[in-house]
Order: structure tokens, then C-alpha cells, then sequence
């Protein structure tokens, strides 16, 4: 099993095409493999901004999410994509890595985000075509969820997710159970089960993802480390870094 890089073999039924560049988006499918990637277009682009003002005020929460407000003293910047399109807050000492400032072939937008010791958090990729397909359900449980207005396209509004599938009884696939969070325009699941997670959202010119799936090696929870997969990734909302990984997602804005 690996998760590393918020990557996640075979847990999404999704074909992705990818316009852009850089290591795949997503992790692919038992039954369908992923898009292969190319290299970097080398052409010169608008480089990509980090300021240090003030993140902007935070969406409506709903369900079990609890906006949280920034640690006193804690410092805070905000990065805009190449592209000029999307911009996001995130915690001064995190890092953000693009492709040197360059837009990938075919325009679009990709980052991912680090924390102090190096460890991917999230990936923000734009300019995707995707697509799923729901042939088995699992057991599923969603930690928190929050509506996210400022990325509403044609009245369709994405939330930001902290969800699973799979458990010890009903395990589901080979890469299961899992725990990922992100933001999606997928409705919440009813009744006992629900498809594969599917975290993207509609941006144009097609749809974008920003989230990655828990990673016990990335994500980190003091003390938990002996604890199953699920109750590590449960306990792992406690961090001041969780906290903040949600703050810098559901950050996420048009640019401007």
C-alpha cells in the first residue's frame, strides 16, 4: 500500500487527461490506468506570487466543520497561481513548489504544498478532464464538510471534505480502507455505503482538485502511530497542522 506524495493507487474510478504537466494528479484505477504525463513546457511565463497579506475570511461552515482562527502569532501568506487565476493562504514556514513558474502546455495551473520538514500536504492542479464511474460502494464515513461559495461555477457550489471508505469489516479495494481530504462538487453520500472518493470540482476550462489523500508518512499525529489507519486519520484532525491544511483549502479563491 502507498500513499506517499498524496498519491493513492487504485482507490478513484477516474480516467484524467491531463492538459498540464508535472506527476499525476490523482491516483489512477484498478481498471483503468492513469493519463501518462509530459514534461514541462519551457516556455516563459508570469511567475507565480507569494504576498504576506492577511488570508481572507473564511466560508460558511457546515456539518462538523468549525472554522478555526489562526494561532496567535502564527504568520500567514498568500500564493497566487501562474496563470494569475487562483490564489490560496497558507502558513509562512510551508512551501510551495510550481514549475518554476511556468504554465504548463495548454494553460492551467499546478502547486503543491510542503511543510516544514519537505512533506507534501495538498496539490492544486487545474485545466483536468475527468470522469468517474461508481460500480461497487463502501462504507464510508465524512469527518467534516464545508461549502465553499467563493469557487461556486453556474450555481454549482463545491465543499471542502475530510471523508473515508472502506473499513476493517468491509475493506473494499486492494487499497482501502482510506481517508482523504479536499474539495469536491460530489454530493454527500446517504445510507450505508458510497461510491470511490472523487475529490474535483468544476473550474474552468474543465475541473481542478486541491487535497490529497491522508498519508500516516506525511501526516503526521503524534502518538497515534500504533493506532489503525482510520483512527490515525481521525486523530489527525486534532493537529494544528490539519487545522491549518484546512484553512489554507477551503482558503482557495478566485484571484484578484
Amino acid at each position: 500500500m502507498r500513499r506517499s506524495g498524496g498519491l493513492f493507487p487504485a482507490m478513484i474510478l477516474v480516467s484524467m487527461v491531463l492538459a498540464g504537466c508535472g506527476p499525476q494528479a490523482g491516483p489512477p484505477t484498478a481498471t483503468t490506468p492513469a493519463a501518462t504525463d509530459t514534461a514541462p513546457a519551457t516556455s516563459a511565463a508570469p511567475s507565480p506570487s507569494i504576498t504576506s497579506t492577511p488570508p481572507a475570511g473564511q466560508a460558511t461552515t457546515t456539518a462538523t466543520a468549525t472554522a478555526m482562527p489562526p494561532a496567535e502569532g502564527t504568520a500567514w501568506m498568500t500564493f497566487t497561481t501562474a496563470d494569475g487565476q487562483l490564489a490560496f493562504d497558507l502558513p509562512a514556514e510551508w512551501s510551495v513548489r510550481d514549475p518554476a513558474g511556468e504554465l504548463p502546455e495548454g494553460g492551467g495551473a499546478f502547486a503543491e504544498v510542503t511543510n516544514e520538514a519537505g512533506k507534501p500536504l495538498a496539490t492544486l492542479r487545474t485545466n483536468m478532464a475527468t470522469g468517474s464511474t461508481c460500480t461497487e460502494k463502501y462504507p464510508f464515513s465524512e469527518f467534516e464538510t464545508q461549502e465553499l461559495p467563493a469557487l461556486a461555477q453556474n450555481g454549482d457550489v463545491p465543499r471542502y471534505v475530510f471523508e473515508t471508505r472502506g473499513d476493517v469489516t468491509a475493506p473494499g479495494p486492494a487499497d482501502t480502507p482510506a481517508a482523504a481530504y479536499g474539495i469536491t462538487t460530489v454530493e454527500a453520500p446517504t445510507g450505508g455505503s458510497a461510491c470511490p472518493i472523487f475529490h474535483f470540482f468544476t473550474w474552468p476550462p474543465t475541473a481542478a482538485m486541491f487535497g490529497a489523500f491522508f498519508n500516516p508518512e506525511n501526516n503526521v499525529t503524534p502518538g497515534a502511530e500504533s493506532l489503525p489507519y482510520l483512527e490515525q486519520a481521525r486523530k489527525y484532525m486534532d493537529t494544528p497542522e490539519y487545522q491549518d491544511i484546512r484553512r489554507m483549502i477551503t482558503s482557495l479563491r478566485p484571484a484578484g
